[in-house]
């Protein structure tokens, strides 16, 4: 679930909720987002944020308020305080760190500035409501003398707040997470995470693979040709991959698991159990994301090879189908590894949207960047994102099939068109050779040729970056 409103009280994990236990109160965030406090004034804020933040991480209406007139209760420079704040934020957010926005926040008006900005830079919004009761917010504010607002004020704020949760629901927040007395702020215990996608304390040797489109024989001859050990043993229910990985190393897959060819089944078979025994991780290409799809009910075209593939599944049974439903709904958009020098995406990735999550580093991620028209062969025109990339990160990518890979920009396309005819090919890294074996024959005749498509208009290819050992 992306959006909504998530009232609760612990979380074990970013998407697993439980019951209050003991006397702690547990939140869970990524290490890079946005988080909005809400709470009105004398809510303690403040003293949570600096609690539980770094005091860099915090973009505070009331610093900013200092730093334009030496007076945090100036209310007169509000507007550019919060214009600096919102510059803050941007700032933070392009930046990839973790930013905690520190004001009242009690309309969505208030709000709104930020969700844009998060969004504009990929990253979730989690909402923290303060609530500690209105006495409590009273006696606070009555025993300050630092305040020069009147207490009708904080009567409105008050109101507002009340009034104002049902609202926060549809606003695009991630999650919402509501302390609702004095002591549940005071026990709280935050904890940040990684993004899911976010691998960089996975270090190599990695075997690379392109997109395998139900071509099981191959990837089989081809993990085999790589050094694994590879058996499918078993019928039915029982029938399951067991492989030995050559010593310290691991299999990437880029996605396109599924469709086309003849064995889309044990292909996953293949992959799943490789990934239950911590040999391999994979990232979901576009017909996986179809088939997931078609799992969830939705109305999607059988087209391009999912019909083969529904087919094939209908042979299998219900709970293997479910564990394949299962393991496609929990991949993630792309794998950022070894300390940020390598990315896996399936049609690609830019820079800015590494490690990172939201709509539209989903959808390039799965499609690379489209012109939203159709060629003469009824696709989307693609262009190659590619030849205008200039990131440190070396990207591996498929969705695109391709005579043979050629470095373009720190970036390796190596989709080989196996289901076409072509070959299966695996990129070894980091020693940068490539592995291939032939296609058994060709299973699909292709619809457009093997081909890069071109740059965006305007755009001058350059030429590859060659190594001495290509």
């Amino acid at each position: 679930m992306y959006l909504g409103l998530k009232l609760f009280r612990m979380t074990k994990d970013i998407n697993e909720l439980s019951e209050p236990f003991g006397t702690e109160m547990n939140l869970t965030i990524p290490d890079f987002c946005l988080v909005i406090l809400i709470g009105a004034s004398s809510s303690g804020k403040s003293t949570f944020a600096k609690r539980h933040f770094k005091q860099t991480q915090i973009v505070s209406s009331d610093r900013c308020r200092a730093w334009i007139s030496d007076d945090e209760n100036d209310q007169s420079v509000s507007d550019g305080a919060f214009e600096l704040m919102r510059q803050l934020v941007d700032l933070r957010l392009r930046a990839r760190r973790l930013t905690v926005v520190d004001a009242t926040n009690l309309l969505p008006s208030h709000r709104e500035p930020f969700l844009k900005i998060a969004r504009s830079n990929n990253a979730f919004v989690y909402a923290i409501v303060l609530d500690p009761g209105a006495d409590t917010c009273l006696t606070r504010y009555q025993q300050r003398d630092d305040r020069n607002f009147p207490e009708k004020v904080l009567a409105e704020q008050l109101r507002q707040l009340s009034a104002g949760m049902s609202r926060l629901d549809g606003e695009g927040f991630r999650e919402v997470f509501r302390l609702e007395s004095q002591r549940e702020i005071e026990q709280v215990i935050l904890t940040t995470i990684p993004m899911r996608s976010d691998k960089r304390s996975q270090f190599g040797p990695f075997d690379i693979i392109g997109d395998v489109h139900g071509c099981a024989d191959e990837l089989l001859e081809l993990l085999q040709t790589l050094g694994y050990q590879v058996e499918l043993t078993g019928k039915g229910e029982n029938r399951k991959a067991i492989t030995i990985p050559p010593e310290g190393r691991r299999a990437l897959f880029v996605g396109d698991l599924v469709d086309r060819g003849p064995n889309s089944p044990d292909v996953l078979r293949i992959v799943m159990d490789m990934i239950n025994a911590g040999h391999a991780m994979t990232v979901p290409g576009n017909h996986d994301i179809k088939l997931l799809r078609w799992f969830n009910g939705r109305n999607v075209k059988l087209t391009h090879g999912l019909d083969l593939t529904i087919e094939q599944l209908g042979r299998e049974s219900k709970s293997f189908n479910k564990r394949v439903h299962d393991f496609l709904d929990g991949l993630v958009s792309h794998l950022w590894l070894e300390g940020g020098r390598l990315a896996i995406a399936h049609a690609g990735i830019k820079t800015h949207m590494l490690g990172r999550s939201s709509r539209s580093v989903r959808v390039f991620c799965f499609y690379g960047e489209t012109s939203g028209e159709t060629d003469e062969f009824g696709l989307p025109i693609r262009y190659n994102w590619a030849a205008e990339y200039e990131g440190d990160t070396t990207v591996i990518y498929g969705h695109t099939p391709i005579p043979e890979p050629e470095w373009l920009n720190n970036t390796l396309c190596i989709d080989t068109g196996c289901v076409f005819g072509g070959k299966l090919t695996a990129l070894r890294w980091p020693e940068r050779e490539l592995v291939s074996v032939p296609a058994r024959k060709m299973y699909v005749k292709p619809i457009r040729p093997m081909a890069h498509p071109p740059p965006r208009p305007g755009i001058k290819l350059n030429r590859p970056d060659r190594n001495d050992d290509d």
